[in-house]
């Protein structure tokens, strides 16, 4: 029966008036100093004073916490030595029997090599039943372990084992076991300074925390670890192992190591070796890639496909890693009809990605190349391709079967109905943060060939889309490129006779699987279109009689 037991249930008994035995007994007869004893069982008397009455271990005083007549706690004292314990109460003295004192003792540290932040468990004996009050400016003290000098956060404490958190400031150095004592001032009253009953020392070696992200994946994927002093490049003998299946390094620096999981890899222990000494870093996970949903089925070239599900992994291209830039360690594609589209976005729930110029109806394949290096670790004893088959895309032809009026105004509506048309993307490149930087400045920026994907021409010019859906366009006749520049007397207005067309752009991967050859696109020609004179701001506009200076336009600079 622990010591706090024993009490509650000496109150318990006291409660309901049963009598106690009549000879005296010392539980625990053993125990390192500063745990707590509690003697029973005979007639101490009545509590007068300190000086009254008194608890000795073989002549050393303990602190008195609870007296009772037939019930003492007491306070081991720091300087206690195996013998006879006393309790005395004024001229009587009872000898309550023998009390042998143990030293607190680290027996072995789980595990010798730790991070910082991680548990540690201390294995050995006599630490006592708890650690003390949770206040550290108690008057009795607070057991305590101290990792290379710094105090460690106790989670669990028991009288063979104690876990405790490493601090993130603790260095390589001694672990030990601090057990708080309270001894009594001479005079037997509380109480003389807490000072500590220490155990053994055992060395505990700090070892830098490596992380790695994702802790799961798919075969193939891309899995980085960061932590520190890895060194400029790959040393002679290192390596990485998924659950003991060695993984080609793409990537090998002072702070950053990026592998790839490789294609004979299981669930288990992600692992470094480094010096001859294996690591356990923790547990990766190899999971398969599932889809969900896949969206759209058809449509034209550039169209977006979006593919939903999870442990798509994380993205790598061809030729991406630094390490093995030459060998296919992992890319990731997206196959349309067998021609690779282009990835927009790749990520562990949701990959997109755009359908290329040159895609064929066909299976929409999920790729994901892998590979197992050679002994040396070097690339590659084999190389693989693990594939999915997530659903089948069918490539519109873009096809314009009307459209009226076929002769308006500026800003008025012209609809043009048909098939393939897709959905509408306004912009295609938005990396290009120079027109944003420009316009913010009021630089004049030109936009390119590559800024839009689906549009309509009328008379050559991009015109203000309204409406966008599969089988009807709607847009607004341009206001671009219909005057005449330089013309005697000013500027006229030039009634414009062209064509109305309706495109759509996309790419197609270079040949190392790299983005992009130069954009390409597919056009329908709808037919002839007139804009005519009319929608302008002003009737008058252009029949101001004074020449404008050269460069001056109508609606500004």
């Amino acid at each position: 029966m622990h010591g706090t037991h024993w009490f509650s249930f000496a109150l318990f008994v006291l409660s309901l008036g049963w009598s106690t035995p009549a000879w005296p007994e010392l539980f625990p007869e053993a125990g390192p100093p500063g745990m707590t004893v509690t003697v029973g069982g005979a007639d101490f008397g009545e509590f007068e004073s300190t000086e009254v009455n008194r608890v000795e271990f073989d002549g050393v005083p303990a602190l008195i916490q609870l007296w009772e007549p037939d019930m003492v706690m007491v306070k081991v004292p720091l300087a206690a030595k195996t013998g006879k314990v006393l309790v005395i109460s004024g001229g009587k003295r009872v000898e309550v029997g023998e009390f042998s004192l143990r030293k607190v003792q680290i027996t072995r540290l789980v595990p010798p090599k730790a991070e910082p932040g991680s548990v540690l468990v201390i294995e050995g004996e006599n630490f006592g039943n708890t650690a003390g009050s949770r206040d550290p400016n108690t008057m009795f003290g607070v057991n305590q372990v101290l990792v290379n000098g710094i105090l460690a956060q106790v989670q669990r404490w028991r009288p063979t084992k104690i876990e405790v958190l490493i601090p993130a400031n603790a260095t390589s150095g001694e672990v030990v076991v601090q057990l708080a004592s309270s001894d009594p001032l001479p005079d037997g009253s509380c109480c003389a300074p807490v000072d500590y009953a220490v155990s053994n020392p055992l060395r505990l070696e700090l070892i830098p925390h490596i992380d790695f992200q994702p802790t799961h994946g798919p075969i193939g994927s891309k899995v980085v670890l960061s932590g520190q002093d890895f060194g400029k490049e790959k040393p002679a003998g290192h390596a990485v192992f998924f659950n003991g299946h060695p993984a080609t390094i793409g990537e090998w620096s002072q702070r950053i190591i990026v592998v790839h999981v490789p294609l004979s890899a299981t669930s288990g222990p992600l692992t470094l070796l480094q010096n001859g000494r294996e690591r356990d870093l923790g547990r990766f996970t190899v999971v398969e890639s599932q889809v969900k949903d896949v969206f759209p089925l058809q449509g034209p070239i550039g169209t977006m496909i979006r593919i939903k599900g999870k442990h798509f992994g994380v993205y790598s291209e061809s030729g991406s890693t630094a390490y093995f830039a030459d060998f296919n360690t992992g890319e990731n594609a997206v196959e349309i009809g067998g021609v690779p589209g282009v990835i927009h976005r790749w990520q562990d729930d949701e990959i997109n990605v755009w359908v290329p110029f040159s895609a064929k109806s066909g299976p929409i394949v999920l790729k994901r190349g892998a590979t197992i290096p050679k002994s040396d670790g070097t690339c590659c004893a084999r190389q693989g391709v693990v594939s999915v088959e997530v659903g089948s895309f069918t490539v519109q032809t873009l096809k314009v079967t009307s459209y009226s009026p076929t002769s308006a105004g500026l800003d008025e509506i012209v609809t043009i109905k048909g098939s393939g048309f897709g959905d509408f993307l306004k912009t295609a490149e938005p990396t290009r943060f120079s027109l944003v930087q420009k316009a913010h400045v009021w630089k004049n920026y030109r936009l390119g060939a590559d800024v839009s994907r689906s549009e309509v021409l009328i008379n050559g010019s991009a015109v203000q889309v309204v409406s966008w859906t599969d089988t009807e366009i709607q847009v607004r006749v341009p206001r671009r490129h219909v005057f005449g520049f330089g013309f005697p007397g000013g500027f006229a207005l030039d009634p414009t006779i062209g064509e109305l067309v309706v495109r759509r752009g996309s790419w197609d991967l270079l040949e190392n699987g790299k983005c992009c050859a130069p954009k390409q696109w597919v056009s329908a020609v709808a037919g002839p279109f007139t804009i005519l004179r009319r929608g302008l701001p002003d009737p008058d506009y252009f029949n101001d009689p004074n020449p404008r200076e050269p460069g001056h336009y109508p609606f500004g600079d």
